[in-house]
């Protein structure tokens, strides 16, 4: 099978990777194929259902063109540093060009061991596969950038955890795959030759006006940083809970990468956890924003020596810009929020009026989704639709009057405020106890409930009735109250 491959990165030097090739798996099953991003990426749905289509999807065959490769990267993980992770269960196939001439990597997650395995059997189990296809592509539904989901292809073999489990790959689709770890990995090594070539590559690739600049390097700092506080600035606006913000799961594309224990919250509490193995809520709802800059600050301490042969002088601009995130972050937040509560000016006081409902969300219990999707209806104060899924105490009326005070100083109809809000607040999102029975149900091989699932997650804004079913938070039987890497 023929793809329009063109890889860049296989043609960095021998050290940024490993060359092998994906083992191959017994008995290719395809669980689910997207074809609308198959469409997008030029690609041809017919011959990828087709049995070399699915020999490639699966790791049997190399197509064409490719340049099968793990890539090399280290990583601090829950703050301890790793110097030697890298792809020890994914294989870069290679990188082709959509129609309109971007660029995405084609990768193979659970497609054996490499060189960076560190003892495990580079595979993956169906559960997890299917988790990262349905969260994936209901964050690009949402407009939040992520790496998306091409292909769910069973094993047919099994795959070992407490349990066996049936196995899978997943074909994982992304603008690149470099991390904050791949800056860490030539750093830890004093390869500062690495390191210039890997901030080259990737200034040409993602970030080409940084190349431009009288300081490239640190002009390339600072559009990271900008992305990411964006990211994570979208990442609050829906409730979303990474889980495992480790470096080496930062991507320096600024897209959202490794659907492991990530969650969407039901009932807001900013300390929010459901990672089985962050105990300590390091990386819980409220700190990723911290977090994200931890994080940055690992790559701006990569990046000294190419920022500046004075030692001093680079530490002191790489602090300068590290300190510009929470700036930059706010400006972001403040934004995203405006946005979903009708503000459709900037006014002093937004910012706290924001604080306020959430801190009464907070104490109420309030389901995060369901309350901003509420006050869509709830704009022309008393004319409105009803408190809908409000709670009814005096807090919320005394909310509820400060904010339609405030609507009033932007003058606008009240349904095309209402109508710019539900494209703010989504109605659908992945809940925890609804992906659980969906893959539930998958691994014994009933895949309706997930095509159900899949389908609502697909149109996050509309009131649809027949997506209402997943509009509800879970009764308290169906709390999910942990998330597991699958790894």
């Amino acid at each position: 099978m023929t793809f329009a491959f063109d890889n860049t990165y296989a043609r960095l030097p021998e050290r940024f990777f490993a060359r092998l090739a994906p083992v191959p798996v017994a008995e290719p099953r395809l669980i689910r194929l997207n074809e609308a991003l198959a469409g997008q990426l030029g690609l041809d749905p017919d011959l990828l259902r087709s049995p070399e289509g699915l020999a490639m999807l699966a790791g049997n065959q190399v197509p064409i063109g490719a340049s099968p490769l793990a890539m090399a990267y280290a990583g601090h993980q829950f703050g301890g540093f790793v110097p030697q992770l890298g792809d020890g269960r994914a294989i870069l196939l290679g990188e082709i060009l959509d129609p309109a001439g971007q660029r995405f990597d084609i990768q193979l997650k659970g497609s054996g061991r490499t060189p960076f395995s560190r003892g495990g059997d580079g595979r993956a189990w169906l559960g997890p596969v299917l988790r990262e296809y349905i969260l994936s592509e209901a964050m690009h539904a949402l407009g939040i950038p992520t790496t998306r989901s091409l292909a769910a292809v069973a094993t047919g073999e099994p795959v070992f955890r407490e349990t066996a489990l049936p196995g899978a790959v997943l074909v994982r689709v992304a603008r690149g795959h470099v991390r904050v770890g791949t800056f860490e990995y030539f750093a830890a090594r004093q390869d500062t030759d690495g390191l210039r070539h890997l901030a080259d590559y990737v200034m040409a690739r993602h970030y080409p006006e940084a190349m431009t600049s009288d300081r490239p390097y640190l002009a390339f700092l600072d559009a990271v940083i900008d992305r990411q506080a964006e990211l994570v600035a979208s990442w609050l606006g829906v409730g979303f809970i990474h889980g495992v913000m480790n470096t080496d799961n930062m991507s320096i594309a600024g897209e959202t990468i490794d659907y492991g224990p990530c969650a969407f919250m039901d009932a807001y509490d900013p300390g929010t956890v459901y990672s089985s193995i962050d105990r300590q809520g390091r990386y819980a709802y409220a700190n990723q924003p911290r977090i994200a800059q931890w994080n940055l600050s690992r790559l701006a301490q990569s990046l000294l020596t190419l920022l500046d042969p004075d030692p001093v002088k680079a530490v002191e601009e790489a602090q300068a810009s590290i300190d510009g995130f929470g700036e930059r972050f706010e400006r972001a937040y403040l934004t995203c929020f405006q946005a979903k509560l009708g503000l459709l000016g900037a006014h002093e006081g937004d910012a706290d009026l924001v604080d306020t409902l959430l801190a009464a969300m907070s104490e109420t219990g309030a389901d995060f989704t369901n309350t901003f999707r509420a006050l869509c209806g709830l704009t022309a104060g008393a004319g409105g639709k009803g408190r809908g899924r409000l709670s009814d105490n005096a807090a919320w009326d005394a909310w509820l009057a400060r904010w339609h005070a405030r609507l009033a100083r932007d003058p606008v109809d009240s349904e095309a405020r209402a109508t710019a809000m539900r494209r703010a607040n989504p109605a659908v999102i992945p809940r925890n106890h609804q992906v659980e029975a969906a893959l539930h149900a998958a691994v014994e091989g009933d895949l309706d409930p997930l095509d159900a699932l899949l389908q609502a997650l697909a149109d996050p804004w509309g009131d649809r009735p027949e997506s209402d079913q997943f509009t509800w938070p879970p009764e308290p039987h169906e709390v999910v109250q942990q998330t597991f890497c699958g790894t």
